[in-house]
């Protein structure tokens, strides 16, 4: 392994292998993005042209000068470049079709201790197009984030057909891509494959909930798969809710080039002399020690950058959706407020079928966009919903879905111009609704002052769930020209972050949940206004652990709300135990569907116990870096754990997925403690029935014992599951 590892460090990241060298000449001037662990070189060749050199482990800035040039263009413009793809192609105002980028300048800028702004300007060697490529360089975390900014004085309008967030190239014998799929119910799968010679493309072209299908995230494993705890791996996410593109381009060489950025499928954008176009960001990393180093430098940035107030503890909810869907009146709605105080959890959360009154919502095939409280179910309003929950002192939350309309609704008869649709074609319906057109200024204006308004009426409410239920089909804007069609696919996401920073400049506090019929919209570009994030409507528990499974390798559980269900499941059909369901939701961030009123008095006080002790844990997982010790992709035990910072507490989850006749015993080698601190075991979350791990129960071991030897216990039961807590002395 050591020898891998050495060969990787000597030899993976020298771009300028024998057959690619340029020879070095000593004038060429040399563009460094720093982190603490990590080096990003770009140079400048005598051609003026600026390619990418290097990336990896940290190099010292007096070693710089000994790194070769390449021929890797740091971001090839169509024209020249005809063995790969380009990351840049516009046709310009006197119709020419190709692009030459030429190094203008360079300046790094400190925004702050742990953020440096690099901008390397680019300008065509004729036309008076500048391309600047942006890195922010956050310093602790070793997390680059990229993008490009175009701006043109040309005397009419260019068109813009490639235009990536960025290109990232490499240079080794072997290139392993972990990518994720999945569709509603069954999101965030993960596949690993060997990249050979041509372009793999991972992509979305739905508009809106583009991550239905596959999700803008990679790991690449160099040099061999992609292992857990060593080796050397990249990771990268883009942060864009709207269509988009990753390409892994294996060229003749055996160099790899990764483009990634919104999709330009029918995306042509038609840019305005002075106006500048900005691509949304790739967040990458490097990490040398595996992919679990990948998801430990993401979950830290999430934590400070990525996620809304991700320094405050996420609050445990009682949902009434499974319970009633859209059958519910306020005696109903008030008997569950109760439940849920009774249970000790912190909120309530109103789920679909509050409003509409000439459309009553009943179901799904009517009332979005007609935001005015059912009087027929709710006869005294929002208003004594509230009171109720303030007199049982538990808060209360909301469902919403401000961006979508039903054909059967007052806001339709009104303003039909203001779905999406195309022209002269029958209306495309999608769970009986369309899209509002968030391209047109007016219906921004619309969107956000009908979230303004429910929360002006009802200061009470403290928590939104914020819904967003089918992709664009028949796309098609009332409100842009006839030549600008086009920009509807991104027009639409700028509209959407338009009212989400209205929201958040004017609602600081209102915790708001990110759903998109499950996880069809999560990404780093979304999740900065919002606390939490819904990933799958599908709560099966064993499902589950495969679908967290895959979003925690980008995304942090501090936000991953996961709840516990009825059994049989509603979509599954499987019925598994309490303890299961409730173990596997306290991996991430606990909430609840299943209703006290159908549990047995035991199954209450097991209930109300478990949320008890969730509470009294929650920091370590909502704020803890995680280690995945047993993948359910491999065994068929699963096992994971949290390790606070300080290394004084960690928490691990244990789950047997398949029954085992004569016991499974593997051992769970811990990771992330300190050696020399003591730590006392503790079982959470006990079975009422017995304990697979009462022999360790308070024992007290040494970090090192518990990395080395491990923890050592046998399961037997199909969905069996034990969570125990490690606490330093």
């Amino acid at each position: 392994m050591m020898r891998r590892i050495r060969t990787i460090y000597s030899a993976l990241f020298w771009l300028a292998a024998v057959h690619l060298a340029i020879a070095q000449n000593t004038n060429n001037k040399a563009v460094v993005i720093r982190t603490v662990n990590t080096s990003l070189v770009y140079k400048v060749d005598n051609d003026q042209v600026v390619r990418q050199c290097y990336y990896g482990k940290a190099i010292d800035e007096k070693d710089v000068a000994g790194i070769q040039l390449t021929n890797l263009d740091a971001y090839p413009a169509y024209g020249k470049a005809y063995v790969n793809e380009p990351a840049f192609r516009a046709v310009h105002a006197d119709g020419n079709l190709t692009t030459e980028l030429v190094y203008v300048s360079a300046e790094a800028q400190v925004q702050d201790k742990n953020i440096t702004l690099t901008r390397i300007r680019l300008r065509d060697r004729h036309y008076n197009l500048s391309v600047t490529l942006c890195f922010k360089a956050y310093q602790q975390q070793d997390i680059i984030e990229q993008w490009t900014e175009v701006v043109h004085e040309e005397k009419k309008d260019i068109t813009l057909f490639n235009f990536t967030s960025s290109q990232l190239a490499l240079r080794a014998s072997s290139y392993w891509l972990t990518s994720f799929y999945g569709n509603w119910a069954a999101e965030m799968n993960m596949k690993e494959e060997q990249l050979t010679e041509g372009i793999k493309t991972i992509d979305s072209k739905l508009g809106v909930r583009t991550n239905q299908f596959a999700h803008a995230c990679f790991m690449l494993g160099v040099e061999g798969p992609a292992e857990e705890n060593s080796g050397t791996v990249i990771g990268g996410t883009l942060a864009w809710p709207g269509s988009w593109s990753m390409e892994f381009e294996v060229d003749p060489l055996k160099n790899l080039h990764i483009l990634a950025g919104i999709n330009p499928y029918a995306s042509q954008y038609v840019l305005k002399p002075k106006e500048v176009f900005k691509t949304p960001a790739l967040l990458y990393t490097i990490s040398h020690e595996g992919k679990g180093g990948i998801t430990r430098k993401f979950h830290t940035w999430a934590r400070t950058y990525g996620i809304y107030k991700g320094d405050r503890p996420r609050m445990t909810l009682l949902n009434n959706w499974e319970a009633t869907y859209f059958d519910f009146d306020e005696k109903v709605l008030k008997q569950i407020i109760g439940d849920a105080a009774g249970m000790g959890f912190d909120l309530f959360l109103l789920d679909d079928g509050w409003f509409g009154n000439k459309y009553p919502r009943n179901d799904d095939r009517a009332g979005l966009g007609d935001w005015d409280v059912n009087k027929k179910k709710l006869p005294n309003g929002l208003d004594s919903l509230l009171r109720e929950a303030d007199r049982k002192k538990i808060k209360f939350g909301i469902w919403v879905e401000p961006e979508m309309i039903n054909p059967k609704s007052e806001l339709y008869e009104k303003h039909p111009d203001w779905a999406v649709t195309a022209p002269n074609r029958a209306i495309d319906v999608s769970r009986n609704q369309l899209i509002l057109d968030l391209s047109n200024p007016q219906v921004q204006d619309y969107v956000y002052n009908v979230m303004d308004n429910l929360l002006t009426r009802n200061p009470g409410i403290a928590y939104l769930k914020w819904d967003c239920n089918r992709y664009v089909t028949n796309p098609g804007s009332s409100y842009l020209p006839a030549d600008r069609q086009s920009h509807l696919w991104i027009k639409y996401t700028e509209g959407l972050f338009a009212v989400l920073k209205r929201m958040r400049q004017k609602y600081t506090d209102v915790r708001i949940m990110l759903c998109s019929g499950g996880g069809g919209r999560i990404d780093y570009g979304t999740l900065p206004y919002f606390d939490e994030y819904w990933i799958s409507d599908n709560t099966d528990a064993l499902d589950r652990i495969f679908i967290q499974w895959g979003t925690t390798h980008f995304f942090p559980a501090m936000g991953l709300a996961s709840h516990v269900s009825v059994v049989p499941n509603h979509i599954t059909q499987r019925s598994t135990p309490l303890k299961f369901r409730f173990d596997v939701a306290m991996s991430a961030k606990l909430g609840m569907d299943l209703q006290p009123k159908d549990m047995s008095p035991d199954e209450k006080e097991f209930s109300r116990k478990a949320i008890q002790e969730y509470k009294d844990i929650r920091h370590i997982v909502q704020f803890g870096d995680l280690y995945r010790l047993l993948s359910p992709y491999e065994h068929k035990r699963a096992a994971m754990m949290y390790v606070l910072p300080d290394r004084t507490e960690a928490l691990v989850f244990s789950y047997l997925l398949k029954k085992e006749i004569y016991s499974n015993d593997q051992v769970l080698y811990l990771h992330g403690l300190e050696p020399a601190k003591i730590y006392t075991l503790k079982e959470v979350n006990k079975s009422p029935q017995y304990s697979r791990i009462s022999a360790l129960e308070g024992q007290k071991f040494t970090g090192e014992f518990l990395m080395t030897y491990g923890v050592r216990f046998q399961m037997y039961n199909e969905f069996e599951s034990v969570v125990f807590r490690a606490v330093a002395e």
